[in-house]
């Protein structure tokens, strides 16, 4: 591969990450086209990086592209949420059970540090970087679970799962109670028992699906 076409990767990976952020956090709601031309101006980079990050974030399942309508982020439904995230309920259980048997102290820590600072942007209600630590915290745990496989099936997943994560993040009950099953997590990880990992994070999980679900149909009324 050339220089020049290792530098229009890494570009458009880089508009991919500014875009999905986007996609994820709901300032580009469904429906929304990305139009290259704009895009390319906003960013300040060519119409091919553009290209090639919209292709990324069709891959991610956010992103349909046609012929006639261009690039618009997809619909999310209440049927997909529900489907999603008994997907990802059961691929995440998996990851903590396998953690909690094989968790090194190093880990721990990482895990404890993002945990606290997790807590903190709670305490501050700052959703948007309560979301990304705590989506670090997520791919951590499937990461160190250490099952490539396992890793590579959420990865596919993950995107598209993560726009009702965030979305959980507005219903303040359900915030509340999500911290809370993280600090549980969080306790089944330290007595390093596995079962105990899985289930509360099946739960979690299932509870972030159910209170999506519950919020696309209010939205839908």
């Amino acid at each position: 591969m050339s220089d020049t076409s290792l530098d229009v990767q890494a570009s458009a990976e880089r508009v991919a990450d500014r875009l999905r952020d986007r996609i994820v956090k709901g300032d580009l709601p469904p429906g929304s086209r990305l139009v290259e031309r704009k895009l390319s101006a906003e960013l300040n980079v060519s119409r091919t990086p553009i290209r090639e990050a919209l292709k990324l974030l069709r891959v991610d399942g956010l992103v349909d592209i046609s012929l006639h309508r261009g690039a618009q982020v997809v619909d999310y439904t209440a049927e997909e949420a529900e489907d999603l995230f008994d997907l990802i309920a059961v691929i995440e259980s998996l990851a903590a059970e396998r953690l909690a048997q094989r968790i090194t102290a190093d880990v721990l820590d990482r895990l404890e540090t993002l945990h606290t600072r997790m807590l903190a942007q709670y305490e501050a209600r700052d959703a948007s970087t309560y979301f990304d630590t705590n989506t670090e915290i997520h791919d951590t745990i499937v990461v160190e679970a250490g099952n490539a496989v396992l890793t590579d099936s959420h990865r596919r997943v993950a995107m598209r799962a993560r726009r009702g994560r965030f979305m959980a993040i507005f219903d303040a009950d359900r915030w509340r109670q999500s911290v809370g099953e993280h600090e549980t997590v969080m306790a089944a990880f330290r007595a390093r028992d596995p079962a105990a990992a899985a289930r509360i994070w099946r739960q979690h999980l299932r509870h972030s699906g159910e209170s999506v679900a519950e919020t696309l149909r209010r939205q839908r009324g």
